[in-house]
């Protein structure tokens, strides 16, 4: 505030002084003439040297280092907000980069998971088919032993049933009938035959 003052007394003296030097030579108005003489012109520009000399002190002592350090300060602040937009600059690109790398082993990762998944697929669908097939040899080498075993009961059921025809002809033939013994011993030799005449 009082600087403020001081300024605003410093520019009221400034405009002033030379309206005072003007209304003194106003009052000696009636020696001058249309030209100042020498005399006149030399009070003129000492008064104005004066002025000049005081207004320059001022300015010199009281507004230019408020001028300076203003400008000096907002250089600094410049300064700083560049360095500051600097460093910002760099983190942000700090932070670029490793959001990147980031991203790239979140891909790396993800390509691995997608292979090993992939391979599990592949490993599960052999070991399935494996099973799959080590059952299906299972369920044919059963089907074929029920199918020997089924056609044997056939072919047994088969002989047994000519064999009991058989008797019954021969025995009408003979009209006499055998005993079981001996149809037994007639189905056993049959059977012999016909597993001997298949090999």
């Amino acid at each position: 505030m009082q600087s403020r003052v001081r300024s605003i007394a410093l520019t009221l003296s400034t405009i002033l002084a030379p309206a005072l030097a003007l209304a003194a030579d106003d009052a000696h108005a009636d020696k001058q003439g249309a030209i100042a003489t020498v005399s006149q012109g030399v009070a003129s520009a000492i008064t104005a040297l004066v002025v000049f000399a005081v207004v320059f002190a001022v300015l010199a002592t009281k507004v230019w280092p408020t001028i300076t350090k203003g400008l000096d300060e907002r250089a600094r602040k410049i300064t700083e907000e560049i360095e500051a937009a600097e460093n910002a600059r760099k983190q942000a690109k700090d932070a670029l980069e490793q959001y990147q790398q980031s991203l790239n082993q979140a891909r790396a990762e993800a390509q691995k998971m997608i292979e090993q998944a992939r391979a599990q697929q592949v490993a599960l669908a052999a070991e399935l088919k494996a099973k799959a097939d080590t059952e299906l040899g299972q369920m044919r080498e059963r089907a074929m032993r029920d199918i020997e075993a089924a056609k044997r009961a056939a072919i047994t059921e088969m002989y047994t049933q000519q064999s009991n025809l058989a008797t019954a002809v021969a025995s009408k033939i003979l009209r006499r009938e055998l005993n079981a013994g001996d149809q037994d011993a007639l189905v056993q030799e049959s059977l012999r035959e016909l597993t001997s005449s298949r090999n």
